[in-house]
């Protein structure tokens, strides 16, 4: 694709789909924003894009559970539009109510080896309460084709009151790891197993964000279009090395996957 073109969803509470419209201009992709409802009218508008984007906020007030009325709009009516677009080679990629809406469509973690739906939830934090804080996160690209490779460590905003990934065992977070899924685990300022703030919903197996089995379908609760700049960061007046916001090296792998 010479172009690459970003297709950014909307719907009622999502507050985040300009900044992340943004994002990725910045990093030299188109990015059009659309109603869901647009969508609705016209699935086959997705052949016309490269990626699809379920950016932050609150969709449809998280009315039941974070993004949950959003996702069973989406695998009634778009479920099959959505696994074609994925199988003719188009990436999808989630931030924060996104990933909540990606789980919950079951896109991710998607179908395993064996043929079998993995099964999720993003749930309320341990804290049972809203955490609105910088984290500091591992990267490990694995099969995802857009996750940053040229870093280990990003460090990112949450804002988030369900923002715990969860599954039916420990041994399911393994073999996701194992798959290569695992994409973004939390981990303390000094590279240690975090424990809570710097976990700071509880998730198990400190899973920020996963990939699905093709790695053309990520997710993730930290808002990388919320550090896109040095003095996005809150220590930027006490850190002059910085010269960009860890978010923006996300938007480039994505950009660059897409060409």
């Amino acid at each position: 694709m010479a172009e690459p073109r970003v297709l950014v969803l909307r719907a009622a509470g999502i507050n985040c789909e300009l900044e992340t419209q943004f994002a990725f201009e910045r990093a030299g992709a188109p990015a059009r924003i659309m109603h869901v409802n647009r969508l609705l009218e016209r699935p086959d508008t997705l052949n016309e894009y490269g990626m699809v984007v379920v950016p932050g906020g609150f969709s449809y007030g998280d009315d039941i559970a974070a993004g949950k009325v959003l996702a069973v709009e989406i695998s009634h009516a778009l479920g099959d539009h959505f696994r074609a677009f994925v199988a003719r080679g188009g990436l999808m990629l989630g931030i924060c109510n996104g990933f909540q809406v990606l789980v919950k469509t079951g896109l991710l973690p998607g179908v395993g080896a064996d043929g079998a739906s993995r099964h999720a939830t993003v749930t309320w934090n341990d804290s049972h309460r809203y955490e609105d804080r910088w984290v500091h996160l591992t990267v490990d690209a694995g099969l995802c084709v857009f996750a940053p490779r040229d870093r280990s460590t990003l460090t990112l905003p949450v804002a988030h009151g369900e923002g715990r990934f969860t599954v039916g065992a420990d041994a399911e977070i393994e073999s996701l790891a194992a798959a290569r899924q695992v994409v973004f685990r939390y981990v303390a300022s000094d590279g240690t197993p975090p424990h809570y703030p710097a976990n700071p919903n509880g998730s198990m197996g400190h899973v920020a964000g996963i990939c699905d089995p093709t790695g053309q379908v990520l997710g993730l609760m930290p808002h990388p279009e919320r550090a896109l700049f040095p003095w996005h960061h809150p220590a930027w007046t006490r850190d002059g090395s910085r010269e960009e916001g860890d978010g923006a090296a996300l938007f480039r792998a994505a950009v660059k996957a897409m060409r």
